[in-house]
């Protein structure tokens, strides 16, 4: 948001709104065109025929329980501060979910806390804190989860050392949760000056709670559990579409997008997720071929759920999508003016 009282100058030299949301599509582009660059599309249809579709059915079922489990995490972790209860928690998550299928940079996680703020009542910026308190339970188990990989699958330079820069930024960020959760009022002296000061300590004070409460270790045993339940999907696929892969390296190809897909893309990652299944495929010794039809089905088996579970959501709330979007954006835009 630009202050009102922003000069002429200062005005012009803002990043221009549609220049991210251009480059995002830039690299979606870019990665289509890598992906399916002289891919047989006639030689791979007996393949995705060939697809048993029970490992199908399972790869979709387990993939709603990911989400279910995050709704699951995400009360636990606002169980200190009100009673939130796992539909609705689920609820926003799939709304967020849908959006971002459909808006560019994650709009969905902005969509999603302004739901739970007006569900639960809370303050946005403790709402907002427990979504990046999520992230960095995710962060954790993903360095856990890809360490572990490495051991068994040889995968790319490149990742492990966006891994490695990945550990760097969760250890300061856990520093400073650990330090606002053992020390509330130095966190707030801290705070009280900056030009964001009132939204601040209401982030301390939620991480405060959060932290201190029972429910956290329960939150992080949860997201363990939301991390796992993510590989299952990847594994029965695998196993419908016929690669004879363990559910390590299933857990490999999981560590790759998750790690690729950190920063803000296309709306549903579309190109940057078939490359990166493609690079993780390769590491593994898949043909170029048979990994992008892989990709290719893949996408739609875990996104057609999400899709109409997400669509079922928002229909429940009588909003429309573009309704709450415009909502979320001036409510946070209200909270850093």
């Amino acid at each position: 948001m630009i202050p009102s009282d922003a000069q002429p100058g200062e005005r012009s030299r803002q990043t221009p709104t549609w220049l991210i949301p251009a480059i995002g599509y830039a690299v979606s582009i870019a990665c289509l065109y890598w992906v399916y660059r002289g891919f047989d599309w006639k030689g791979q249809l007996h393949r995705v025929a060939a697809t048993d579709l029970h490992w199908v059915a399972l790869a979709m079922l387990s993939d709603i329980a990911v989400y279910v489990c995050q709704g699951v995490r995400w009360r636990y972790l606002l169980r200190p501060l009100a009673a939130v209860s796992t539909w609705k928690a689920t609820q926003a998550v799939y709304i967020g979910l849908f959006a971002n299928e459909i808006l560019p940079l994650r709009s969905g996680e902005v969509i999603r806390v302004y739901l739970m703020r007006k569900w639960s009542g809370l303050p946005l910026p403790v709402v907002a804190s427990s979504v990046i308190i999520e992230r960095l339970m995710d962060g954790i188990w993903l360095v856990i989860c890809f360490y572990i990989s490495s051991l068994i699958v040889e995968l790319p330079g490149w990742l492990e050392r966006a891994s490695q820069v990945l550990m760097l930024v969760l250890g300061g960020v856990s520093a400073l949760v650990l330090w606002a959760v053992l020390h509330k009022s130095r966190a707030q002296e801290a705070v009280r000056s900056s030009r964001w000061g009132s939204m601040l300590r209401h982030v301390v004070d939620g991480v405060h709670d959060m932290g201190r409460s029972r429910w956290f270790a329960a939150s992080f045993l949860a997201s363990g559990l939301h991390l796992a339940l993510q590989v299952v999907p990847l594994w029965a696929f695998m196993k419908g579409f016929h690669l004879d892969r363990s559910p390590w390296e299933a857990a490999a190809v999981l560590a790759v997008l998750r790690i690729g897909t950190i920063l803000p893309q296309a709306p549903g990652n579309v190109g940057s997720f078939q490359a990166l299944v493609l690079v993780a495929l390769g590491a593994l010794g898949i043909d170029r071929d048979t990994a992008t039809g892989f990709a290719t089905l893949l996408f739609f088996v875990i996104t057609v759920p999400l899709w109409m579970a997400g669509f079922v959501a928002l229909m429940l709330t009588r909003m429309r999508l573009t309704d709450l979007h415009r909502e979320a954006r001036d409510e946070d835009a209200g909270q850093v003016s």
